[in-house]
């Protein structure tokens, strides 16, 4: 999805959790751009608090997997190297807005209901160039859902925009276990079970 838009001259816009999902995202796309995979585009994280959890995996690289340590050792940086610029002021994250070059900008919030995100969506949804991609679920009525689910247009900041922009949606990224994961836990435990309570997900997938 990444390399279809950068060849078009469009962005990628990625509403993404500041904890966690992000720093997953940064991770394999320098990974890509480092095996060749991807060129070397700029990659921009636009969220304060994504930012302050950056700084905080990058002090611990005792905590890295086998595979994380060894793309360190190659690297120095798991977590952008070069190409990655993270935003800290609120005059870079609106000069994002005028530079018309190919790139990537994740930002939270990640189902686009607060945040800078929003303004990254407002200014790229009309471009048939760029594309939003959602790495993740997406919860029903909020403005991510509506776009998975082919809204032509929306609105942001009491104003009309059309859906020009490619809306994709990944699911390889979700931390959650899925329905044969949560069966599995809860076998065992059936019989001493009385009351389960499911909190998170589709309703036609939690009725079983």
């Amino acid at each position: 999805t990444v390399k279809r838009t950068i060849e078009r001259g469009g962005r990628v816009i990625i509403p993404s959790f500041a904890v966690g999902r992000t720093q997953t995202l940064v991770y394999f796309l320098h990974q890509m751009m480092v095996e060749g995979e991807l060129p070397r585009i700029r990659v921009y994280v636009d969220s304060p608090l994504a930012v302050n959890a950056t700084d905080v995996f990058k002090l611990h690289p005792e905590c890295y997997d086998a595979e994380a340590r060894a793309f360190h050792k190659v690297t120095g940086d798991i977590l952008g190297g070069g190409c990655c610029t993270y935003i800290q002021t609120v005059e870079q994250s609106k000069a994002l807005h005028e530079n018309p070059q190919p790139c990537v900008i994740i930002s939270a919030s990640g189902m686009v209901e607060a945040g800078r995100i929003r303004h990254h969506v407002k200014n790229n949804i009309t471009d048939r160039r760029n594309t939003i991609l959602f790495p993740g679920f997406q919860g029903v009525d909020t403005l991510g859902r509506r776009l998975i689910d082919g809204a032509k247009q929306i609105t942001l900041f009491h104003e009309e925009y059309d859906v020009r922009a490619e809306i994709v949606q990944l699911h390889g990224f979700s931390g959650h276990a899925d329905q044969k994961e949560l069966m599995s836990l809860l076998g065992p435990r059936a019989k001493s079970t009385e009351r389960l309570f499911l909190v998170h997900g589709e309703p036609d997938q939690a009725d079983v």
